[in-house]
């Protein structure tokens, strides 16, 4: 306490009576930018270069030692600290991982800066309680539990942001890949017919259905490079069908598997599924449509009842009560 009181003194005498609450109002800022900054950092994902997406098939292959698969990272800080900013238990890692591709982050630190932003965020969410706790809340006021809420609370919120953000990534994420899939299914199904084949036909489209849905211009594009790899194609179908998290995907890359499987034509399985997202589309549409008037009777009664109320009862009360409205004007 001796050398934060030392602080704002000096503090004070270079800048004013309002000298600590700008400096500490600075620091809790800096904390809060490195963790979104450290959130936020990981959208530079390298999709188009082979190489990275061949180091990437470390961390989603499943194996029996998947610590010893663990790449180099480029970042000295991150690899430094590695041991404290990513879990050590391999199921824990493997999950996490699959979560953050899930929401678009692919890079080999990407768990490292997650776990890196939870506890900035978080340190920043405490030292920022603590800083209204001890200079906002009069001696009265500053008790165990008022101590507890102020100092407790906006650490937590800071420590979980981090996971409520990758899950409505994830979860926004997956809405476009559904919504775009259907013409996705329409594109490939018009390269089949003109003679192309599977993999020609997963290079094109990932070209083209990225200027009307990105992620899924995205995902082909890593499906076309770990084929390019050599990857074997069933194990590369059923990794972006986990990678997506959509079940339509996940039925359409096993229909894919079994008719390179048995030997049927790809184009006849693109062409009856095809044909099934467009129904399943439509009626995703018509359900959103039919839900329409109820979500709209429950507003409507919420807005208009009770004006409708008070416009009907007020005579009857004002008589019942005996109230001169008049003379109280």
């Amino acid at each position: 306490m001796e050398t934060l009181q030392t602080i704002i003194e000096i503090t004070q005498f270079s800048l004013g009576p309002q000298g600590p609450l700008i400096v500490f109002g600075l620091f809790f800022a800096l904390l809060a930018l490195v963790g979104y900054w450290a959130l936020s950092e990981e959208k530079k994902d390298p999709v188009n270069k082979l190489e990275a997406n061949v180091k990437n098939l470390a961390w989603t292959k499943r194996s029996n030692e998947p610590l010893a698969l663990r790449e180099t990272s480029e970042n000295e800080f991150l690899e430094k600290y590695s041991g404290l900013l990513e879990p050590q238990d391999a199921e824990e890692l493997s999950e996490i991982r699959g979560r953050l591709m899930a929401a678009g982050y692919r890079s080999l630190d990407a768990v490292r800066w997650y776990y890196l932003s939870q506890v900035s965020l978080g340190l920043a969410g405490l030292a920022l309680g603590w800083f209204v706790y001890e200079f906002f809340l009069s001696a009265e006021k500053q008790t165990v539990n008022n101590m507890l809420i102020y100092i407790t609370l906006p650490g937590a919120f800071g420590y979980l942001y981090p996971k409520y953000k990758v899950n409505n990534m994830v979860k926004a994420r997956q809405q476009a890949l559904q919504d775009g899939f259907p013409d996705t299914l329409d594109m490939m199904l018009i390269c089949v017919q003109a003679g192309q084949s599977l993999d020609q036909t997963i290079n094109r489209v990932a070209r083209d259905i990225g200027f009307n849905c990105p992620e899924m211009g995205q995902e082909l594009s890593i499906v076309a490079n770990e084929l390019k790899a050599g990857k074997e194609r069933s194990a590369v179908l059923a990794d972006f069908g986990d990678r997506s998290g959509v079940p339509d995907i996940k039925s359409f890359t096993t229909v894919m598997v079994q008719a390179a499987t048995f030997g049927t034509s790809i184009s006849d399985a693109i062409t009856v599924y095809a044909a099934e997202m467009r129904d399943k589309r439509i009626m995703r549409a018509e359900e959103k449509a039919n839900k329409l008037p109820t979500k709209m009777t429950i507003t409507t009664m919420m807005l208009s009842v009770p004006p409708l109320m008070m416009i009907l009862l007020t005579p009857s009360v004002v008589q019942l009560t005996g109230m001169n409205i008049g003379g109280m004007f």
